[in-house]
């Protein structure tokens, strides 16, 4: 967390304890501290203090965002992408699982850059469409998704659109996100993508549409979330917005793929052709399982991710990459970093010394053995 994350927090947890919801001082003083955090949140995103709900993250904001709003309408069509993040994918699996069902879910393929196309997306939607669900950038790739063009097109045509935010937030410009919140009908966040806390999100819900609670209880954020709020990590998320500066990563970031390129000629960089955040780099190493450089990077002091699944435990390739026409090898040998402002050019040189390490000592346990890229 952000040290002004933490400042916050500890501040607002010994001095407004209280329950937002009770009528003592101790729970008014909570609730102008939440009140205040929400005014932050809204302005910060161009909307109406009213339209935010808070979560305890990205995954539940999803679930809240599809559940939520497929409850109350009849069966219809769906419209999203193959690349979307489980906490999408599977809420969408919920209402059109493979089978007899009266939904009926048609998911857009990325182009081999790893975009989506917006004008076969849009082609998609007919007057049977429901909702449709689409990504603001890509949590593996980190290629920007046409979430913008896709909005507006549902926003003339009176459809409901669902664009999952979360890491797109303070990785662009702020305008790009107000213009999103503008077009979007639910547009979810999440805390710790920008150094707030962990267990913290939010769901943007523009006025006029409704969503079924989850979870029924206590009718907080206005009966969309019921829950006592989480009122010092809530505030510690607003006291992280617009501290860190991650576009500027983009230049470490295009360093070390420059770097990594030249002493790794075989590596691939995915998605390098298209526009994608800041801080992001995904390749592949041919010839390497991306758990065992993971595991070799770790030991070297680098905490970076695999192009394998990670969630259920499964070695499995990233449905991301299989989707975006990567052979099952070649998905398995990718590997994801992500930079942070934190990081300088000798934390990329650094990074790409140990991979090359890493390579020379894996090589020479298998005698020097090499097979294809499988890109």
């Amino acid at each position: 967390m952000l040290p002004q994350a933490i400042a916050r927090y500890g501040e607002v947890a010994t001095q407004c304890g209280g329950n937002p919801s009770s009528l003592h001082w101790a729970g008014r003083a909570a609730r102008r501290a939440l009140d205040d955090a929400r005014d932050v949140v809204a302005d910060h995103f161009g909307v109406e203090a009213g339209s935010v709900v808070f979560t305890s993250g990205g995954t539940e904001a999803n679930s809240l965002a599809i559940q939520g709003w497929l409850h109350r309408q009849a069966p219809g069509t769906i419209v999203s992408t193959m690349i979307e993040h489980p906490s999408v994918l599977r809420p969408l699996e919920r209402f059109a699982p493979v089978g007899d069902t009266p939904w009926r879910l048609v998911r857009i393929r990325p182009r081999p850059d790893g975009a989506i196309d917006a004008e076969e997306m849009i082609a998609a939607i007919d007057g049977s469409t429901r909702l449709v669900s689409i990504m603001a950038a890509n949590n593996e790739s980190g290629v920007l998704q046409p979430a913008l063009e896709v909005a507006r097109a549902c926003r003339a045509r009176d459809i409901a659109v669902h664009v999952d935010a979360v890491q797109l937030l303070g990785k662009v410009d702020a305008q790009i996100l107000r213009d999103l919140a503008a077009e979007a009908d639910f547009l979810t966040f999440s805390a710790h993508k920008i150094g707030g806390p962990k267990g913290v999100g939010g769901l943007i819900i523009r006025r006029g549409r409704t969503v079924e609670e989850l979870a029924p209880g206590g009718g907080q954020e206005r009966k969309r979330r019921s829950g006592t709020e989480n009122v010092p990590g809530i505030c510690a998320f607003a006291a992280s917005l617009g501290v860190l500066d991650f576009p500027a990563v983009a230049a470490v970031r295009d360093r070390f793929e420059q770097q990594l390129i030249q002493a790794l000629p075989d590596c691939t960089i995915i998605g390098a052709d298209a526009p994608r955040l800041p801080n992001t780099s995904l390749f592949t190493v041919p010839g390497m399982e991306g758990e065992t450089v993971l595991m070799q990077l770790d030991l070297a002091g680098f905490a970076v991710a695999s192009g394998s699944a990670c969630s259920s435990g499964a070695r499995r390739p990233s449905h991301v990459l299989m989707a975006m026409g990567l052979k099952p090898e070649a998905a398995r040998s990718a590997i994801r970093v992500s930079f942070g402002p934190e990081h300088d050019d000798a934390d990329a040189d650094a990074l790409v010394e140990a991979l090359v390490a890493v390579r020379e000592r894996l090589q020479r346990m298998r005698g020097g053995a090499w097979g294809g890229s499988g890109v």
